[in-house]
């Protein structure tokens, strides 16, 4: 579940700009979604301005940041663990001040502080700007909580440190929040209505990284698809604006053109859509620019039109089969990954089995599945009874996840005896003599050394696979690589 990321810095030197390093060490470690993993890089950013320095060391820390996840329970608790932890540090280091980041913070905003009494600040997604005030505070003597939600994308003017990566890819924020209400998800809670980025600031943001040697950037956000610029403020508002703001507004599908056109010879994924609403339009601007992974991670939670309605997901089984086709029929070669929810309240068999059949009908690249978990102050926890016992969404989330591992091998098998580009981004878990990188498609594949490099683009004989893995033979450069 979680990644320690404060292992290095990327592109970025420490203490050349703001406050001069004032002696103090600050280690941060992120669970959950892609966009915590950012947002301590915003942190990063913010408290390094201030005269921090990073260590990868807790026991070295003079400030502790955990950025968290509230998606699950089972994510929330995995932050309790690592909370004793940090006790177990601090008695060691008393002086060691712990804060708390993240969708936990938000939800449980000071009441943290009652039910760990580890914790020193609590500090909500849309408020790490006020780190420097709420950590003089904490030196004070005094507790510190701010979780006050924004109506404006928050941190667009900042320029992220890059933590734990490896120089080659990045993520990019362009959105923040979700309006969709989906009633199993705290998101819209912890996190806010949807806003967007200034596309100004993102092809800036695009373009530093590019000149820093990065090969591949993810535009990340709750719902990417939903992205729309027209000058600020929450997405409801653009509903009463003058229909010249709406000429001129920048969707997704244009956001996602001027991104690939700004640097072709820089691969470019998003995260995560909405079936809802992903368009034929970002589908067609896809399909004109090579440089644009021919990906898509498609959550659609469950096969069954039924749980669906319950679920407040604003599509039927039929028209996600629609949109598949249309990806299929756009995009040929394009992968699609899922997110899939067993045992939501009221499911029958019939329901389990329509989600099955589902997959047979799309066969996933990959997905993320789990039980589903109630969570505080959704609209399933407050409306609907939790009534699938424990054991029979454990066999049905078994039986989704075998049908995967099914249909990712079969994926897998599809890429044998064929050529693929793969950019190199580490070394293989499993051999300190191969590579490890992805395919436009999103799948890993791990080839020999020989004299290649991380961040090089190369073309890959594939000649055996795992489920997950592609397996095979450098050939020799892209026509990408630089």
């Amino acid at each position: 579940m979680g990644k320690i990321i404060a292992e290095k810095l990327q592109g970025t030197a420490l203490n050349t700009i703001g406050k001069p390093h004032n002696g103090k060490r600050l280690f941060i470690e992120s669970y959950g979604c892609a966009m915590n993993f950012s947002d301590s890089e915003i942190v990063a950013s913010i408290l390094i301005n201030e005269g921090f320095n990073t260590t990868q060391n807790l026991e070295d820390a003079d400030l502790v940041l955990v950025n968290t996840c509230s998606i699950r329970d089972k994510a929330e608790q995995t932050i309790r663990k690592r909370l004793e932890k940090y006790n177990a540090v601090k008695k060691i280091n008393p002086s060691m001040k712990v804060g708390v980041l993240g969708c936990m913070a938000e939800r449980l905003k000071s009441k943290f502080l009652e039910e760990e009494k580890i914790v020193d600040l609590v500090v909500g997604p849309d408020a790490y700007k006020d780190l420097p005030n709420l950590i003089e505070e904490v030196e004070a003597g005094r507790d510190a909580v701010n979780v006050i939600l924004s109506k404006d994308e928050t941190y667009g003017d900042i320029s992220p440190v890059r933590l734990g990566g490896n120089g080659v890819t990045a993520y990019v924020s362009i959105t923040r929040g979700c309006d969709n209400m989906c009633t199993f998800c705290v998101v819209p809670f912890t996190r806010g209505r949807e806003r967007s980025r200034d596309p100004q600031s993102i092809l800036e943001e695009v373009n530093d990284l590019a000149v820093k040697g990065y090969k591949e950037i993810t535009l990340l956000g709750q719902n990417v698809d939903s992205y729309l610029w027209y000058g600020g403020g929450l997405k409801k508002d653009f509903k009463n604006a003058s229909e010249i703001i709406k000429a001129t507004a920048t969707n997704f599908s244009e956001l996602l053109r001027l991104v690939a056109t700004a640097q072709p010879k820089m691969r470019v994924r998003f995260s995560t859509s909405n079936p809802q609403d992903m368009t034929l339009e970002v589908l067609h601007t896809m399909a004109k620019h090579e440089n644009v992974c021919n990906h898509i991670h498609l959550p659609v939670q469950s096969g069954s039109t039924r749980i669906l309605k319950e679920m407040n997901r604003q599509h039927t089984r039929d028209e996600y089969i629609e949109l598949i086709d249309n990806v299929h029929s756009i995009l040929p070669n394009c992968s699609i990954s899922q997110d899939m929810i067993s045992g939501f309240p009221t499911e029958t068999d019939r329901d389990h089995q329509d989600t099955l059949d589902l997959m047979s009908y799309v066969k996933y690249h990959f997905g993320y599945m789990y039980m589903y978990s109630e969570r505080p102050g959704t609209m399933a926890a407050r409306k609907l009874e939790d009534d699938i016992p424990a054991a029979v969404k454990k066999e049905r989330l078994q039986e989704i996840i075998e049908l995967q591992r099914e249909h990712s091998a079969h994926r897998t098998q599809q890429y044998v005896d064929t050529t693929v580009e793969v950019l190199i981004e580490r070394t293989s878990h499993k051999s300190n003599d191969q590579w490890s990188g992805r395919t436009p498609h999103n799948t890993v594949a791990v080839f020999a050394k020989e004299h290649y490099k991380v961040g090089d683009f190369v073309m890959v004989n594939i000649d055996n696979c795992t489920a997950a893995t592609l397996l095979g033979q450098a050939v020799g450069y892209s026509d990408n690589n630089s």
